[in-house]
């Protein structure tokens, strides 16, 4: 579980780094914002996710909705509340959290078809 904790954090940290900067933001000041805020949401959602798939049964779509969408709103409220630079914090998490989960998902079904095929 550690492993998969470590990865989703670090693929996480990537991308969404590469987000940011390819949106301008510029400055110590909003990269660190960037890193933090994927550090307070990414391993709780990663860890509740494969709880509740796992020991309580629910879907996995279910479960990457409802806990993506709860990422999605405390990123915002962090964004909003300490970025200088976001003028739109809520489209701006939304879109990095979309392609982070979707470059994730793409890894993940490239990873099951090399091992498969």
């Amino acid at each position: 579980m550690l492993r998969i904790l470590a990865v989703s954090l670090a693929l996480t940290l990537v991308l969404e780094e590469g987000f940011a900067l390819a949106w301008g933001l510029r400055g110590r000041r909003e990269l660190v914002l960037a890193a933090l805020v994927n550090c307070l949401t990414n391993p709780p959602v990663v860890l509740l996710y494969h709880t509740v798939t796992a020991l309580w049964g629910w879907s996995a779509p279910t479960a990457a909705v409802i806990l993506e969408a709860a990422a999605v709103l405390v990123e915002w409220r962090c964004w909003r509340a300490f970025s200088e630079q976001v003028r739109r914090p809520f489209l701006f998490v939304l879109l990095s959290n979309l392609f982070s989960y979707g470059t994730g998902c793409v890894i993940n079904l490239l990873q099951a078809y090399s091992l498969f095929s």
